[in-house]
This record gives C-alpha cells, structure tokens and sequence, in this order.
C-alpha cells in the first residue's frame, strides 16, 4: 500500500470559547448565577465583584448571538515571553471614560427594589436524628442496641425499612463482628416499629398503613379501625384497585361501614418520614428570572436584577500592569508575569462580556413570549395561550433554536397571577371542527375541568370526556384523551371512583 498526500478543502464550524461560556451561562438559572460567579472569581483573581459606583462603561452596539468574527480562529497564548513582547499595556491599564476595563452590568434605568425576598426554611433534622434519639431512652443490652442502630441506619428518608433482614444479619457480622439471627434481627425491628412517626421500619405500604392503624385501636372503640384493618389484611390489593363491591360483599358490611373505614385508611400518612426534612434536602424556593406586571395596560418586563452583578477587572492587576509599564528595565520574569496577567485580564473580559450577552439573550427571549402570548399576561386564562413551539420564538427572536430551549428550560416568570416556568408556555396546537387552531394546553385545562366536576360516585369514563370535548368542538380521539389524562397524572375513572 503507497503512501500519498493530498490537498482538501473543507467548511468547518468551530465554536470559540465564547460562546460555549454564553451557552453554559444559559443554562443556569438565577438562583445558581451567583454561585457560578463565584466560582469565576475564584479561579480568576483578575475578576472581582464591583462594590462601588463606578462609570457605566460607554455602550456596545447590540450584536446578534453568539456574535463573534468566525473568520478569525481562536488561539489559546502558549504563555511564551515572545509572543507578548510588544505587549501594549495602555490597553489594559486606562482610566478614562471609556475605560474598559470597568464594567458595570446592572442598568441605570433597573430598579433597585425589583428583587424580591425569599424566606429559607430552618432545618430541622432527619428521620435518623429523631429515632436515634428514641433509641437513646430505651434500656437495652449493648448487643440489642447495636442491632437497633443498624437498622435504623439502614432506614430510608421516607420511614421505610427496604434493606432484608438477611442482609442486615450479614452486616452486623461482617461490619460488627456481632453473630445473630433473623429471628433477633426482627424482634429488634418490631421494636422499632413503635417508635414515632407511627409507621416507621415498615416494609411494604400494607405494613405501613397497617402499623399506624394498629396504634390507633387501643384509642378507638367505633368498629370502623376493625373494618379498616381487616380491609388491608385481606383485601389489600382489592382496595388499591378499589374494588369496592368486593369487598363489601367479603366482609359482609354496609355501604356505609365500608365508607367510613376507606376513610380511616386514606387519613394515614403512606411516608412516615416525609414530614421530616432530610439532612442534605431544604425546601426548594423559585427564584423568578424575570417580573411581568400590567401597569396601566402596558406589559412591563424587567430582569431579576441579580441577572445584573457589578463585576469589574481588578484594580490590583491594574496597578501591577502600570508599575511595569513605568520600569526601564524588563527582564524575563517580569514579562512572564505580564503574560499571566494579560491571559487573566482576558479570561475576566470575556467572562463579563458574556453575563452581557446572557441578560441580552434572556430578555429578547422574554419579550418574545410575552408578545406571543399577550392575551395570557393580560387575563391569566390559561385557555387563551396560544400554540407555541420552540421554533415560533426562535424566528422572532432571530435566535438559534437550541438557545431558546436553554433559556425556556430553566428559567422562570412572575407575573399577577403566579411564578410560570417558561417552559408552561409551549404547547402544540390541534384544530377545532371550525379550523381555528388552539392549543393542547387549553384543551388539557377545559379536560381537568370536567374531572374536577365530576361525580366522584361516577366518574367520567375516558369515552365519556371524549364526547364532552367533541360536544364543545374539540376534535379529539379517545386515545388522545387517555394521553392528555396521563400528563396530567390524572388515574382512569375506576381509581377515581368514591365512596
């Protein structure tokens, strides 16, 4: 086989380090953003947090996405001494008006008190933190405690105790050093299993449930727990699936004793443990990235002013430019660190230019969506949005597709009527029996209605919905329906169904 060589002509498209910056930025929502620059300004000491009032640098002509010179290829500075040894420090080093090495991000006309509070939630323990401490009042050996202890660490967030008893016999003598049996291992778990939150250690959602009903006895004298009890017993899977009528006919009750004992058994908590935040989670509040208010009859859009941070080159880095471009004399170590400077001032220029571009992004997007879906954020209807795909705003946006699905997938909206996640307002469109093209979303709502409405003795049937919709003119198949009811996480007409 001959060895050749050969000429070839090709069209690459190569992204710069820029815009893969602009398009991670994207992504992250507000309530991330300032850990994000945080973490920039730790790698970069050229970059620092502005917390002064400094000049508003002079204003950059607006530029498309991602606008950068495709026909100049990016090259990383080796760091030689060579390459920057005409190095024009005036540059990096001026103070004027237009300097540019000052920034300041946040716009005049923005309002300082656009930024709403958030109240955090004080932590209160785990479900481990609060058995540990039942276990520390109890009297028992010292072996029967540390069985105790390995179970319920082997008990997850929500109460429930899935590892097997085996496994837990295994531990113990492997990890231990403690020989036991399963028979013991039990004892200690139904000792457990009277510790509060009623429920805990149980295995299953019956033992659960089960668990919780059997402390209640003692405290009930009415036959509805004996019902209710002997329901999940011997009929477990018959309730799950609500199949009544069974059941009554099995044990032999009323319509009405059955009624009441359902009721004893719904007013349990299935998680024993959800009430009690875990150690690593906090309740999770939206942090909105934009505010759309109606002042007067004119929608008004502004930027969650923390889109906005003063960020500024460092003064220092500055100075130390300056000091080395008053010296005569510059040997190799200087113009070495002149090299790491420039590489850190450049690194800090672009990370500011792209929170720039970012806000740029995220309001053109905005903006966009509020004129698509101008009737929504006058009314709040949600059966007047419009369908709306992803392509619609990148078109008037004049924005990449992918853009849009980076800024609608994180990012969320106050407005009079509640916080919306961008993404609620896209949806597909189907056509009315008149032509008139609407939206899935509006077609989903008007279908919740109706099982909102419904006779909770005889719910609607999916045929039977299908008929309603048809009735108002919504051409719309059965199967259609029964998907639109799932994406609702809304249960078949027989799960529904109430005694």
């Amino acid at each position: 086989m001959s060895l050749s060589q050969g000429l070839q002509q090709r069209f690459l498209q190569k992204l710069s380090p820029q815009q893969i910056q602009l398009m991670k930025l994207l992504q992250v929502p507000t309530a991330n953003l300032e850990e994000r620059i945080q973490e920039e300004i730790e790698e970069n000491p050229a970059l620092e947090l502005n917390d002064e009032d400094w000049e508003t640098a002079e204003a950059e002509q607006t530029i498309d996405e991602f606008d950068v010179d495709q026909t100049d290829e990016y090259e990383d500075p080796d760091g030689s001494v060579d390459e920057y040894g005409n190095i024009d420090i005036r540059e990096y080093v001026t103070d004027e008006d237009g300097d540019i090495a000052d920034y300041r991000l946040r716009d005049d006309s923005q309002s300082e008190t656009e930024e709403n509070s958030f109240v955090q939630q004080k932590l209160q323990g785990n479900i481990y933190d609060l058995l540990q401490e039942q276990l520390s009042i109890i009297e028992i050996d010292d072996q029967t405690r540390t069985i105790a202890e390995q179970i319920v660490g082997s008990i997850d967030d929500d109460g429930y105790l899935r590892r097997e008893t085996a496994s837990i016999v295994d531990d113990l003598a492997f990890r231990q050093n403690i020989i036991t049996t399963e028979k013991e291992v039990e004892a200690v778990i139904k000792r457990i299993q009277e510790f509060d939150p009623p429920g805990t250690a149980a295995r299953n959602l019956q033992e659960c449930l089960l668990l919780q009903l059997y402390r209640k006895q003692p405290l009930k004298t009415n036959g509805s727990i004996h019902i209710a009890i002997a329901i999940l017993e011997k009929y477990f899977d018959e309730f799950t699936k609500k199949h009544f009528v069974k059941i009554q006919k099995g044990l032999e009750i009323t319509e009405q004793e059955l009624k009441f004992a359902v009721q004893e058994i719904t007013g349990l908590n299935p998680k024993p443990g959800s009430n009690i935040p875990s150690e690593q989670s906090i309740d999770t509040y939206i942090t909105p990235d934009f505010f759309v208010y109606n002042n007067g009859g004119n929608l008004e859009l502004t930027l969650n002013s923390r889109n906005a941070p003063d960020l500024r080159i460092s003064q220092d880095y500055r100075d130390m430019l300056r000091e080395y471009d008053k010296g005569n004399k510059k040997n190799k170590q200087q113009k070495e660190a002149v090299v790491f400077i420039k590489q850190k001032i450049e690194a800090a220029k672009w990370f500011i230019d792209a929170i720039k571009q970012r806000q740029h992004t995220l309001l053109i997007t905005m903006q966009c969506i509020i004129n698509h879906q101008e009737d929504f954020f006058y009314s709040g209807d949600e059966t007047s949005l419009k369908p709306m795909i992803l392509k619609d705003i990148a078109e008037k946006a004049n924005l990449d597709i992918s853009t849009i699905s980076r800024v609608a997938n994180s990012k969320y909206v106050q407005t009079e009527f509640g916080t919306y996640r961008l993404k609620f307002f896209f949806a597909e469109s189907m056509s009315t029996e008149s032509g008139e093209e609407v939206s899935t979303r509006e077609v989903k709502k008007i279908l919740n209605g109706f099982i909102e409405s419904e006779d909770k003795e005889n719910p609607l049937s999916d045929e039977k919905l299908t008929e309603l919709l048809q009735q108002k003119g919504y051409n719309i198949a059965r199967r259609t329906v029964a998907k639109y009811r799932e994406q609702l996480n809304i249960s078949v007409a027989r799960l529904r169904k109430q005694l």
